[in-house]
C-alpha cells in the first residue's frame, strides 16, 4: 500500500509519500513542501498548492490520502487558509478515485512517538529512524506529512475503496491496480527530461 500523507498550510503544505512494508515497516518514496507566496491572492495560492499536490498525486499514485484534521485554534486566518488547503486535497483525491482518511495531530504524535503530546522534534527523530533517512525530515511540514501517512499505515488501514459507492477491491483489482500504477512510473520516468 502507497500513502500519501498532507500536513496542509497555505504558505507550507507538507507532503510524504511512504510505502508499506512488512509488519509495521515502511520504506521512503518522496517528501516535501509545496509553497505559496505569502502575500499573493488567495486565488492563486490555492492554485499553486493544487497544481503542486495535483503533480505529487500523478507523479506516485498512492493507494490513500492521509490529511491532518483542521483543528481549533485562535489564529482565524491559519485556520481558513488550513481548511481551504484541506479541501482541495480532497478533491484532487476525490477526482481520482484515492480514498480519503483525516487525522487529528494528537492522533498522527500518539501513532508515531507513543505520546499525544509530542513535538516537532520527536517526530521527526522517528520519522528519520522509521523512514531510514540519513538526515531529520526538513522543514517540520515535511516531517509532519510523513508521520500522518505512517499513522494511516498504522492505524488507519483497511480495504482500499476503487470509489465513493465503498466497493473493496477484490485481489484481481489489485493486481491491475498494481500494474497501472507501474506503468503510469515507468511513462513519467520516460517522460522525464535530465
Amino acid at each position: 500500500m502507497r500513502v500519501l500523507g498532507i500536513d496542509p498550510g497555505l504558505t507550507r503544505c507538507g507532503y510524504g509519500v511512504i510505502d508499506a512494508g512488512t509488519g509495521r515497516s515502511a520504506s521512503l518514496v518522496d517528501v516535501g513542501v509545496i509553497r505559496s507566496e505569502a502575500g499573493g491572492a488567495i486565488d492563486t495560492r490555492l492554485l499553486a498548492i493544487s497544481r503542486g499536490l495535483s503533480e505529487v498525486v500523478e507523479r506516485h499514485a498512492p493507494d490513500a490520502v492521509a490529511i491532518e484534521r483542521v483543528f481549533a485554534q485562535n489564529n482565524l486566518p491559519t485556520v481558513m487558509g488550513t481548511a481551504q488547503v484541506t479541501g482541495v486535497a480532497i478533491v484532487i483525491a476525490a477526482e481520482r478515485g484515492i480514498p480519503v482518511a483525516l487525522h487529528t495531530p494528537s492522533e498522527v504524535k500518539a501513532a508515531v512517538t507513543g505520546s499525544g503530546r509530542a513535538d516537532k522534534a520527536q517526530i521527526q527523530r522517528v520519522m528519520m529512524k522509521v523512514l531510514g533517512m540519513s538526515a531529520l525530515p526538513q522543514p517540520a511540514d515535511a516531517a509532519d506529512a510523513l508521520a500522518i501517512a505512517l499513522t494511516h499505515l498504522w492505524r488507519g488501514r483497511g480495504p482500499v475503496r476503487l470509489d465513493a459507492s465503498g466497493a473493496a477491491r477484490t485481489s484481481a483489482q489489485s493486481v491491475w491496480a498494481e500494474a497501472e500504477r507501474a506503468a503510469r512510473r515507468k511513462r513519467d520516468r520516460s517522460n522525464t527530461v535530465w
